[in-house]
């Protein structure tokens, strides 16, 4: 029986094989259900938040008082009968003072308050819509990636920022079709008629400290869903360092295969284009398959090992 050769791997071929691991690391991580669970709870709290601050903002500002000045301004115009402003930004501020000095040492009484938005920055619909983003083969975690490192913003990055910013609507605009943005959809989501002007932060509404509380933890709900987006992208983005330098070692497919059957994932042959490339195993499947359970950390000591490794074997394949 003549034997069955055995299918090299290149670039292109590693890449393929590394996407699939991704998938199988993010639907697999508790990191993303807790993702999924963060826009849950944001979207079951946005709701309530919607009654609050409209029993809130009627409170301090009655239809009544609403009604009179929209006939005011009817009957004298703009400003000279009042202002109204179609909002969807609220301060919102506790009752109870706490203690604080001023600018000579002198004890006054300050106000804490908590600032409502109802509209959404780009940061956080990209954590939101991440997984819809990924599936138009937009780079969501472009900007979580990079981290602090906002020097090393190179044009991929300027790339995935536009393409995320054309998807969402930030920017401008080329589309004269009418088609509908997330970030438009999210402006217009929500507003209440206002006493007042445009400037939000001229309007204080005050309310007990438990409602004050409840809408703090509003915003800490929206700061979550953020933060599940950088959880998720980090653990995953650990695990694929290593299988990266890993894959880079590996020569055939059957030694993915071997590594893709010890992690439960499934590989298949048949994903792969027709092309090859030369490259020495470093990592055994098995050791490998060790790395990326979510028990084990690289130390600095395997790190520096198996860059040593991998230097002496490209040195090698060069004899």
């Amino acid at each position: 029986m003549e034997k069955q050769k055995r299918q090299t791997l290149n670039a292109d071929k590693r890449k393929v094989i590394a996407d699939i691991f991704q998938q199988h690391f993010e639907d697999n991580s508790k990191y993303k259900k807790q993702h999924s669970e963060a826009i849950e709870t944001y979207n079951d709290m946005r709701e309530k938040a919607k009654v609050k601050i409209e029993k809130l903002v009627r409170f301090h500002q009655p239809q009544e008082d609403v009604d009179t000045i929209r006939s005011m301004i009817n009957k004298y115009g703009e400003r000279n009968g009042g202002e109204l402003y179609h909002d969807n930004c609220f301060y919102v501020q506790t009752d109870t003072p706490r203690m604080d000095t001023d600018y000579n040492g002198n004890p006054v009484e300050q106000y804490d308050d908590v600032h409502i938005k109802f509209k959404a920055d780009k940061e956080f619909l990209i954590s939101y819509y991440r997984d819809e983003l990924k599936s138009k083969g937009l780079d969501a975690d472009y900007d979580v990636r990079l981290g602090d490192n906002y020097g090393k913003r190179n044009p991929t990055y300027y790339n995935a920022e536009s393409n995320i910013d054309k998807y969402l609507g930030f920017g401008s605009r080329n589309d004269a079709t009418g088609k509908s943005f997330y970030k438009d959809e999210w402006k217009e989501d929500f507003k209440l008629i206002v006493i007042g002007t445009s400037y939000c932060h001229s309007r204080m509404f005050q309310t007990n400290e438990a409602e004050y509380n409840w809408f703090k933890s509003f915003e800490v709900a929206k700061e979550n869903v953020i933060l599940a987006h950088k959880n998720l992208f980090d653990h995953v983005n650990k695990k694929m360092e290593k299988l990266k330098l890993g894959l880079k070692s590996y020569r055939y497919f059957d030694q993915a295969k071997e590594l893709a059957d010890k992690l439960g994932i499934a590989l298949n042959e048949s994903v792969l284009n027709e092309s090859s490339s030369m490259a020495l195993s470093i990592y055994s499947p098995t050791n490998l398959a060790d790395l990326l359970t979510d028990e084990v950390e690289q130390t600095r000591e395997e790190k520096i090992a198996i860059a040593k490794q991998l230097l002496q074997a490209q040195q090698n394949s060069l004899n």
